[in-house]
């Protein structure tokens, strides 16, 4: 158990050196949404692209972690959903992004540093395939429940245009499909290219958590409210107990993840907080006081959640 602490206690001190930072003016607000951009348009894409480009496509398309995170996000989206709707009365925008909160991990900021530290040898696999269902599924859909719930009478083609397009100009996404082309084509990058990769890849760990660590100093917390509580304990609880059953569901049907680390791996990512993005996506729709707290409780209880996941699966 000391050794499960000594884990999580590394990185939430990064994300207290954010925090504290911030709270004594090292840095400003403007400043670590700068390091937030670095991370997000240089430093994940280039470890997504190292990952992704690295391995065969086999190891990448693997159908049973892609399935069973699919499964364990999109049944907790939805049962989130319905639950914020019908049973806490709350608008359909709130509950759309009560849902996202829910169901959506903090896999680059979060996940993959603990991985670093625990599972190394799948960290970099399991990110790519947590990131091709977040950045392909769960962001789309999220914005397409949004547009729609806003009642600005946006038509269905020319909503899934623009989302198309966003998808399109995003690094990650970028990353990703650059990645599998390098992936199927079997080509080596030159040195010339591949180390100045491997040099932002290499800081994505360190810098994301200080950014996290900062962005929550930034945050003004509100009231809790019953609905608040319930997006934190489906984000920290249900989730990965979701993705845990999507697991032993692919079993069932033949298309098991075959690796029992990044199996592992899968629940230990669900485990985390709600990516970074989320009180941003939120703003525009005007959840984002709700959604910002929600954030910085999670947060705060995922020392708990990640612990307790690490000690189970991890020993």
């Amino acid at each position: 158990m000391l050794e499960i602490l000594s884990i999580t206690g590394v990185i939430f001190l990064l994300m207290a050196t954010g925090f504290v930072s911030v709270r004594l003016g090292v840095f400003s607000p403007d400043d670590i949404k700068a390091l937030g951009k670095f991370v997000v348009n240089l430093a994940l894409p280039a470890l997504i692209l190292r990952a992704v480009s690295s391995r065969s496509l086999g190891e990448i398309a693997n159908l049973g972690y892609l399935g069973a995170v699919l499964f364990g996000s999109l049944a907790v989206f939805w049962l989130g959903y319905l639950w914020l709707r019908r049973v806490s009365g709350e608008t359909a925008a709130a509950s759309t992004f009560g849902a996202m909160g829910m169901s959506c991990a903090n896999s680059g900021f979060i996940g993959y540093p603990v991985l670093l530290m625990v599972l190394p040898e799948v960290a970099s696999v399991a990110l790519a395939l947590n990131m091709i269902v977040e950045n392909l599924v769960m962001i789309p859909l999220v914005l397409i429940m949004a547009e729609y719930t806003r009642g600005e009478g946006v038509a269905g083609g020319k909503l899934l245009r623009q989302i198309a397009l966003r998808l399109a100009r995003n690094p990650i996404v970028i990353a990703l499909l650059l990645g599998l082309a390098i992936s199927v084509s079997g080509v080596t990058l030159p040195s010339v290219i591949a180390r100045p990769i491997d040099m932002f890849a290499s800081a994505s760990a360190a810098v994301s958590l200080a950014v996290i660590g900062g962005t929550l100093a930034s945050l003004r917390p509100s009231a809790l409210s019953a609905s608040v509580l319930a997006v934190v304990a489906g984000k920290l609880v249900i989730h990965p107990l979701a993705v845990a059953l999507g697991l032993g569901l692919m079993v069932v049907i033949g298309l098991g993840v075959g690796n029992a680390q990044l199996a592992a791996a899968a629940v230990i990512i669900a485990s985390t907080p709600v990516m970074a993005i989320y009180p941003i996506l939120a703003q525009r729709y005007g959840e984002d006081q709700s959604a910002s707290l929600a954030m910085l409780v999670m947060t705060a209880l995922s020392f708990l959640s990640i612990s307790a996941v690490l000690a189970i699966l991890i020993g």
